[in-house]
């Protein structure tokens, strides 16, 4: 006992330092917001979300060795894209024009989608590949998570195509229509998906041998996870207030602040919980979370935001830039083809990580 009260406390420790610079951070950021605005605002949010990432990776490790890596990775990936529904109502309610507003939020969902299936688990399975020589993780569980990813892109492509390329009167209405019956689906879709993962098949996500052993009660784990999502959601909003200035001052594009910019800073948590896991040498654990966030942003977060946005007066419809529908369509064929054989190593996290390197390069270029 006393052998494992030694090792725990640098643990301890570690945390301790975490948690109260979050706690620090979240506090500064608040009179530089109210007195500074602009790029500082935007770079203390940024600054505030790190530590915030790696909280919300320890609670959720804790949760995990209570529920399992099924259920504590579909939670840090709630938790984390609440982050990102935050971000993106905020925009839909803000002064910005419907059209610029719409395609931020169209945008910032793209670069969610993107950036877990290709940068945070890249990075997963490159930092965990260099710890570990090869690491194992249930390709059950990941092929069901592309299928779903795959029938996401099949609902954006069809109001996609429909508004590109029929030229009728009022499509625009019917588009709206259409994406509003297409979000029905999608959401049906990701409640039956939460049917299979946590009951009717939750072997396949929460393999024989994973079980961790928990040092936070669950009651702990929860709140310290709700507090982390909370101080992330108000650097959220601090970083919304902050954005149109900060167009202007670094000259970025609207497409790329939300694909690239946004999305990154949004899924700061997944990112941090995902790359602890990996080189905890827990890849279904890592593995879970970047792509359960993936399709809990494509099945439920945008279907979502399809309604809410009637509230706003800003309709956001499911037909998305082409640019947009062509980058989620190969992030999802790639994703599918490196997590099939249920292994993983350094190396296919480097193509990941290239794959979307080359996407935001494009993005970047984006007029």
């Amino acid at each position: 006992m006393e052998a494992s009260g030694e090792v725990e406390q640098p643990s301890a420790r570690r945390f301790s330092f975490w948690f109260y610079t979050c706690i620090i951070l979240v506090i500064l950021s608040l009179p530089v917001a109210l007195f500074a605005g602009g790029i500082p605002t935007f770079v203390m949010s940024c600054m505030a979300i790190v530590p915030l990432a790696f909280v919300m990776g320890k609670a959720t490790e804790e949760l995990a060795a209570h529920l399992g890596p099924g259920a504590g990775g579909l939670l840090n990936a709630t938790f984390g894209n609440a982050t990102e529904l935050i971000i993106a109502i905020f925009l839909l309610s803000s002064v910005l024009k419907p059209e610029v507003k719409v395609g931020l939020v169209q945008a910032s969902l793209t670069g969610s989608i993107i950036g877990n299936i290709l940068l945070v688990l890249g990075l997963s399975m490159l930092i965990g590949g260099i710890r570990f020589k090869e690491q194992n993780f249930d390709s059950n569980a990941a092929t069901t998570r592309s299928t779903m990813l795959t029938l996401a892109v099949i609902a954006l492509v069809m109001p996609t195509l429909f508004v590109r390329y029929i030229d009728i009167p009022g499509v625009e209405g019917i588009t709206d229509a259409m994406s509003l019956g297409i979000a029905a689906i999608l959401i049906t879709a990701y409640i039956l998906g939460l049917v299979f993962s946590l009951k009717t098949h939750r072997h396949f996500y929460n393999p024989v041998g994973e079980e961790g052993v928990a040092v936070w009660s669950k009651k702990k784990a929860i709140l310290i996870l709700t507090l982390a999502t909370v101080g992330v959601a108000i650097e959220s909003e601090l970083l919304v207030g902050s954005m149109e200035s900060s167009i202007r001052t670094l000259g970025l594009s609207e497409m790329f602040l939300g694909v690239i910019v946004i999305a990154v800073i949004g899924n700061a948590a997944e990112h941090g919980s995902a790359i602890i896991m990996a080189w905890k040498n827990k890849m279904n654990l890592s593995v879970g979370i970047a792509t359960s966030s993936s399709t809990q942003i494509a099945l439920f977060v945008a279907p979502i935001l399809v309604f809410v946005s009637h509230i706003f007066a800003s309709p956001m419809t499911l037909a998305f830039e082409i640019f947009e529908l062509v980058s989620i369509a190969l992030a999802v064929v790639i994703v599918h083809m490196v997590s099939a054989d249920g292994k993983s190593n350094w190396y296919e996290g480097v193509l990941l990580v290239m794959v979307y390197t080359i996407i935001a390069i494009g993005f970047f270029f984006h007029p």
